[in-house]
């Protein structure tokens, strides 16, 4: 719990403060211009959006970083996102559905390449492409009309020209058949190209087109033909009335005080390339502020800045000016109101309302599967919470290469990095109860080390497996609740009734557990198969035709070498995925090696 204290003394500077949970995990990132003002707002009584009340109820503690100005604040916080992903800021995903394509000037003879990462590197960058936009298609008509090279970035010495230059889609750089001078000037059109200038590009093309059918190369024609007809299709996208500015980003915010979304109309070299929407997961108080966070990551290159951003619905913006104009780009902030930037402005809102609309059904369900079911799992068996859920699940075969699994949900979700394996130590033979008292009383042990603790254990099995699993817990002194769901009939054993809890196979909460549990047999016998095929891959590895994958098969069907060494050859010419002359191999060889 936050002290009273401390929110008190809390300075009037401008800064980021850091939101962490009870385990010291980051769950939010914040900047403010006034940080006791600002965090002060979280604590108080005053009534919040549900988003921003769960964050509150999971902040344990804060710190904060004072910093000179409110832009120094905005660029700041978005590098304390970028490092700690904090769950409840703005988390952009890479979109790699999205192409660019790039031009280093930098070098000699530049290339065009396509790429869906965009680096501080100081190439040009076009795009995104995407809605029905082919990129390839476009750098098809760059290689046709100018004959920019496609090639590796550093050429190399050949003998003679590449197939390229032999039908007209380069300027034979690699053999220097057209001077650095001229070629820059090939690439400046290109650029003016891909700034929306087409009409060159459909003046040789439709020249290229002309002479091909002429000379009755109709295959080429109808290539040229295409290239024409994607073009038409490229200007029928083209706004007019834009004045000078040719590249704009038109962003629009949307929330119905749970869910959130932020569209993004985007016009380049004219032409209205399309609208991306992205819901998002916010705590802020303020818009204002939703629109900084989320221009600040968006434009991870300064090479990504249009012209122009404009906004849907007018704010103080100085903050995002300021950022901006920190990156070295000029850019114009406007909020438009008539006019053709107020068609596009009334066209993102719209993709953005209609966008939450249909999300909110598809992300309330998620929740209710994940957050909701935690939450309800917890009410359900009187825990506090359930928000970091770990299953135990034992993996051996008549007590050899015993192993265990420790898979963690959190808040509903798989958390792989979190996944942890053992092998067991101290238990002989078949004896899963002792296995799973080692196993839990050796991961709670290492909470003194620092790894968290589970808000929730789960075990596989009935009241037997639970019984094992609490006296461990008690052996350790470090209390966390454990309950154990039996496969059978899908029944949660808790240590305070001897009647087991049954619940509708249609309830969240009972298909969390069930997808917990699950997760945990499949981690454990994963484990215990890999064990197992480094025992006895060494003596499998010598058979003559029996390479890695038939190795896993063998040891998948047969369990051990000892079951593989019994099998008749019917029985190994009968298992999936081997074939006959490798079945023959593994039976003739332990024929001769019993």
């Amino acid at each position: 719990m936050v002290s009273k204290e401390k929110i008190k003394s809390l300075p009037l500077n401008p800064g980021v403060y850091i939101m962490r949970d009870s385990s010291g995990t980051v769950i939010y990132v914040g900047k403010a211009k006034v940080l006791k003002n600002r965090v002060s707002q979280y604590f108080n009584h005053a009534s919040k959006p549900r988003k921003v009340m769960a964050m509150v109820s999971n902040v344990a503690d804060f710190e904060y970083i004072i910093v000179l100005t409110e832009s120094d604040a905005l660029a700041l916080e978005n590098n304390l996102i970028k490092k700690y992903k904090p769950y409840y800021n703005i988390l952009l995903k890479d979109d790699k559905a999205s192409p660019y394509i790039k031009i280093d000037t930098s070098v000699e003879y530049p290339s065009i390449e396509i790429t869906r990462k965009v680096k501080r590197d100081g190439a040009k960058y076009f795009g995104p492409y995407f809605n029905g936009i082919r990129v390839n298609e476009i750098v098809d008509v760059i290689r046709t009309v100018y004959g920019i090279r496609t090639c590796a970035k550093t050429m190399r010495s050949r003998k003679r020209a590449c197939l390229n230059y032999d039908i007209g889609l380069c300027k034979g750089c690699c053999m220097r058949y057209i001077s650095a001078e001229e070629y820059a000037e090939l690439v400046k059109k290109t650029m003016k190209f891909l700034h929306g200038d087409d009409e060159e590009a459909k003046r040789v093309l439709t020249q290229k087109m002309e002479l091909a059918a002429f000379n009755e190369d109709f295959e080429r024609a109808i290539k040229y033909r295409d290239s024409l007809e994607m073009l038409k299709k490229l200007s029928s996208r083209t706004i007019a009335n834009l004045g000078s500015v040719t590249d704009i980003d038109v962003f629009s915010y949307a929330s119905d005080g749970t869910y959130s979304v932020m569209s993004v109309a985007i016009v380049r070299g004219n032409k209205m390339l399309g609208v991306r929407n992205y819901p998002i997961v916010e705590a802020h108080l303020e818009t204002k502020d939703v629109y900084a966070e989320f221009v600040a990551q968006y434009y991870s290159s300064p090479s990504l800045l249009p012209e122009e951003i404009d906004f849907t619905e007018e704010f103080d913006a100085q903050v995002i000016r300021d950022y901006l104009a920190g990156t070295g780009a000029k850019v114009d902030v406007v909020f438009p109101k008539i006019g053709t930037r107020g068609r596009i402005a009334e066209m993102a809102r719209r993709n953005a309302s209609d966008f939450l609309l249909k999300s909110v059904a598809r992300q309330a369900k998620e929740e209710a599967m994940t957050i909701g079911a935690a939450a309800r799992l917890a009410e359900i068996l009187g825990v506090p919470s359930a928000r970091r859920i770990e299953c135990f699940d034992i993996s051996d075969i008549s007590g050899t290469d015993q192993v265990a699994s420790d898979v963690c949900f959190i808040d509903g979700k798989a958390d792989k990095s979190e996944y942890r394996r053992f092998s067991i130590k101290t238990v002989k033979g078949a004896d899963d109860f002792a296995s799973m008292r080692e196993v839990i009383h050796r991961r709670l042990a290492k909470i003194a080390e620092g790894w968290e603790k589970p808000d929730l254990i789960v075990v596989d099995g009935g009241k037997g497996q639970l019984s094992s699993a609490i006296e461990s817990v008690r052996e350790t002194g470090v209390y966390v609740p454990v309950v154990s769901l039996a496969k059978k009939h899908e029944e949660i054993f808790v240590p305070s009734s001897d009647e087991p809890i049954r619940l509708s196979r249609d309830d969240n909460a009972l298909k969390l557990m069930q997808r917990v549990r699950d997760e945990a047999h499949r981690f454990a016998v994963l484990y215990h198969r890999s064990v197992r095929a480094k025992r006895h891959g060494s003596e499998l590895e010598k058979i003559p035709n029996i390479g890695k994958k038939n190795r896993e098969i063998l040891l998948s069907v047969f369990d051990s070498i000892a079951a593989i060494k019994s099998a008749t050859l019917e029985e190994l010419e009968g298992v999936s995925g081997l074939n006959k002359r490798a079945a023959r191999s593994v039976y003739d060889y332990f024929k001769e090696n019993p």
